[in-house]
């Protein structure tokens, strides 16, 4: 029940996307060949997913997985469950995630998959045995040298190791290496967890640094508290700023004082929302103009469009997520001397430390947390100096100093290995 799709040129990612490699191209001056081996993904896949319910019903899903570019190592990418999985978002998500990695200097190539289906409408047993339909369609597709899946939205642990199972059944013995985020009692990797929330800390880290600022006092807004908002915004507190106002699907929650992030995740935990919390209330858009510093919009994509850039009120805007700033209102954004760092740099911290998990994983030789995290810390603050440093010299944004870097590594490989046949 997989169907590959013969017209792949067809299934284009973003607008957005397809201008930030326009634009790289065109300082890099790659050859028109090279831009449109790049424009295209090297394979698209659609899978219709026949799953039993509970009720003894059979009801069909639909999953997809896009593969976009292999030329530097196998594919990489999360797998997001969410009603709103489409194949242009996941192509989107793919080819952001090829950049990713390569300006991150990791050995792979881009990928994303999903399943379009509300996680929360399902039982436990028919979650996995959705996951398990999912991983026996594109068996012959994933692989620790191949693609390696990871969690996305609507996913964690849990899926992985269902993953993880199905995929080292047919092979006859465990292969840890399929997938990363898993749990630790199977070859999870300490530090993966957090270690999305934890890159946009240090990459806001490194922002403030660079400007002769400490984070000591600093007013912070976090748009979304799943995983990556939660855990950046704990990390923040941690390290000395003031988290002034937080968000889920439900609405924003603001202190001038600051809040207590602790006190918030304990709620969250007994609620499963943060709706109801003793603090002044306001809308997400509203959130999201409030005056404070660091901004970091971690929920879903075009959050910030050019209605909202000009009330935009922060001097730094952190996508914690992939794409909450539209191009037009990013380019508005630099205009008014506002500085957003991009999310292939602001929240590469994930795919990171699935690298490192990957890694442990081949060598079977795991490492304690520490070490983890000085490794993501290394990486990160390297790529960070290396766009920073780019885009000084180049006179140019952030995000294209990072696209600039991330797409002219992989058309050096492109182009090192040639044209088969």
């Amino acid at each position: 029940m997989v169907m590959e799709n013969a017209q792949l040129g067809f299934i284009c990612p973003s607008a957005m996307a397809c201008s930030y490699l326009d634009q790289a191209a065109q300082a890099l001056k790659l050859s028109p060949d090279v831009v449109e081996i790049l424009s295209a993904p090297r394979k698209v896949l659609t899978v219709s997913l026949p799953v039993r319910m509970d009720s003894g019903r059979v009801r069909v899903f639909v999953g997809y997985r896009v593969q976009r570019c292999d030329v530097l190592g196998p594919f990489k990418g999360g797998v997001r469950y969410h009603p709103h999985v489409a194949l242009n978002e996941v192509a989107t998500l793919a080819m952001l995630m090829t950049w990713k990695c390569a300006l991150l200097g990791l050995p792979y190539g881009g990928a994303k998959g999903g399943i379009t289906v509300d996680p929360r409408s399902l039982s436990v047993g028919e979650l996995e045995r959705l996951t398990r339909r999912y991983t026996s369609e594109l068996i012959k597709n994933i692989g620790p040298q191949v693609d390696i899946p990871a969690p996305d939205m609507g996913t964690s642990a849990r899926e992985m190791a269902w993953i993880m199972d199905t995929y080292s059944s047919q092979q006859g013995h465990a292969v840890p290496g399929v997938v990363t985020g898993k749990p630790l009692s199977i070859g999870g990797s300490l530090g993966r967890e957090q270690a999305t929330g934890r890159g946009v800390m240090l990459v806001v880290q490194e922002a403030l640094q660079r400007a002769g600022r400490t984070l000591n006092g600093v007013p912070v807004v976090v748009q979304g508290f799943g995983n990556v908002g939660a855990t950046a915004a704990l990390l923040l507190e941690a390290a000395g700023a003031k988290v002034i106002a937080v968000s889920d699907s439900q609405g924003g929650y603001y202190r001038a004082e600051g809040l207590d992030i602790e006190a918030l995740l304990t709620y969250q935990r007994e609620h499963r929302t943060l709706k109801g919390y003793p603090a002044h209330q306001l809308t997400n858009r509203g959130l999201l103009t409030l005056p404070c510093t660091v901004l970091i919009p971690a929920a879903l994509e075009d959050q910030i469009d050019v209605e909202l850039a000009p009330l935009i009120q922060a001097e730094w805007v952190i996508e914690g997520a992939n794409g909450p700033v539209t191009a037009a209102a990013d380019a508005m954004l630099q205009a008014r001397g506002v500085t957003v760092i991009p999310d292939i740099l602001a929240n590469a911290g994930g795919v990171l430390v699935s690298y490192l998990e990957w890694v442990q994983g081949l060598s079977y030789l795991f490492w304690d947390e520490p070490k983890v995290n000085t490794e993501l810390e290394k990486f990160l603050r390297r790529a960070y100096d290396q766009v920073a440093t780019l885009a000084q010299a180049q006179g140019v944004s952030l995000r294209l100093a990072a696209y600039i870097l991330g797409v002219g590594r992989v058309a050096a490989a492109l182009q090192a290995r040639g044209l088969y046949p």
